[in-house]
């Protein structure tokens, strides 16, 4: 038997009035993972505990089999592990976005214009590229960095900040997707109250975001983008921290290989957390862009010798924080045509039985230009056709009829295994 996990980062939505009052999934032409549906079993999914924020990396973990409850410590431990940066006891990873600051009306710069004026334009400074990314945060390493503080560069806008001694640990951070178009000063870093210790760390954090932008506003990097007609990526914006993670490999606990194909250093993380194969692929960026075609045959490769492919799509979910429902029915319409079906069809050509999994992970709906912890749809599928529920359309509604009804994600992997 072969297993194939097609994860749709936020691709779940709520109704949007622009569509006729449907969701994304109900508007657009989703023809394979309708297939799944109609000829699989189906049903919701929790994959964010309750008291847990609703991110990807509490909810892949769930996915991937980990109850969050047991094994999430943050998400940047995660992006280290994919990175390559080991953290010792006391090290605190801090995700570092490189942001878009500007003036409320969404432009950039101005005379006068400074760090405590700014508002929040983009949390991902215009999609920056990894490449242009990296030479910022070299730069700001080489300005910011201390034997205390060490910035490491990620893929596109995401980048790792380690922090030694826990330094911070009590204090909370907001993620820049959560509050774009917000003015920043409203949610820079926070003490905890009576905290005097973590008073000084929210400060050191605000005076280091705020000097960024001193030192990223003029860069070479950025002017050339500002010519481009693109959005600088002028300022570093701090959350998601944690200390190293706790994981038992996968084969352990299921008696199975695996690998894992996403562009994202989380995703990348969970598998090399969970000891499973992390597979690159050329040109997948995490976007609209992304090498669907090369992530799709890379899961094909995989199963040749592998048992499960986890194959990760990031598109639907940048698209719901950009708020843009028409960029967001594209990538989802991608992800049915251009991993869905080949995958699909691959496992119907195998020797052997397979079964497919999908799912978002969370939804990520674009009227709030975040995550929500609300139930996801999933359709689990056999080569075989011995489980139908005869459910006509994935979606969010018609799977709630599904014979799996409503299911805790982590205990998904086990019924995948069962016979």
């Amino acid at each position: 038997m072969k297993y194939i996990v097609i994860i749709g980062d936020g691709m779940a939505d709520l109704p949007i009035p622009e569509l006729g009052g449907k969701t994304i999934l109900q508007s657009v032409a989703t023809p394979n993972m309708d297939y799944l549906a109609k000829h699989g079993r189906t049903g919701l999914a929790v994959t964010v505990p309750e008291g847990y924020p609703p991110g990807s990396d509490v909810a892949n973990m769930s996915i991937f089999g980990y109850d969050p409850a047991e094994y999430y410590t943050g998400r940047s431990p995660l992006e280290a592990l994919s990175m390559g940066v080991k953290l010792s006891g006391s090290d605190l990873a801090f995700r570092t976005n490189l942001i878009t600051i500007g003036n409320a009306d969404g432009t950039v710069g101005g005379d006068g214009f400074s760090f405590k004026d700014a508002h929040i334009v983009d949390y991902s400074g215009g999609h920056i590229s990894s490449e242009e990314a990296g030479q910022l945060i070299r730069t700001i390493d080489k300005e910011l960095g201390t034997p205390q503080f060490r910035f490491h560069p990620g893929i596109s806008y995401r980048h790792l900040l380690v922090a030694k001694e826990n330094f911070g640990k009590n204090c909370s951070f907001t993620p820049p997707h959560d509050v774009t178009g917000q003015k920043a000063a409203g949610h820079l870093p926070r003490s905890a109250q009576g905290d005097a210790a973590s008073e000084e760390a929210a400060r050191i954090y605000t005076d280091m975001m705020a000097a960024s932008f001193d030192i990223l506003k003029d860069h070479p990097v950025n002017q050339k983008r500002v010519a481009e007609g693109k959005l600088p990526a002028n300022c570093i914006w701090f959350w998601g921290q944690g200390n190293a993670p706790r994981f038992e490999s996968f084969q352990k606990l299921h008696n199975k290989t695996g690998a894992v194909i996403s562009a994202v250093d989380l995703l990348k993380g969970i598998g090399i957390g969970a000891g499973l194969d992390v597979i690159y692929v050329e040109g997948a960026t995490g976007f609209l862009d992304t090498n669907y075609k090369g992530k799709a045959q890379a899961a094909m490769e995989a199963l040749k010798t592998m048992d499960f492919a986890f194959v990760h799509i990031e598109a639907p979910d940048e698209c719901g924080h950009l708020g843009d429902y028409k960029k967001k029915i594209q990538a989802v319409e991608d992800l049915d045509a251009k991993i869905v079906g080949p995958l699909l069809a691959h496992a119907k050509s195998l020797a052997e039985p397979c079964r497919i999994l999908v799912m978002p992970d969370h939804p990520t709906p674009v009227a709030l230009k975040t995550h929500t912890s609300d139930p996801i749809p999933f359709a689990l599928y056999d080569t075989r056709e011995q489980d139908v529920d005869d459910v006509e359309f994935y979606d969010e509604d018609s799977v709630k009829v599904g014979s799996f009804k409503t299911v805790y994600a982590p205990d998904l992997i086990s019924i995948m295994l069962e016979k």
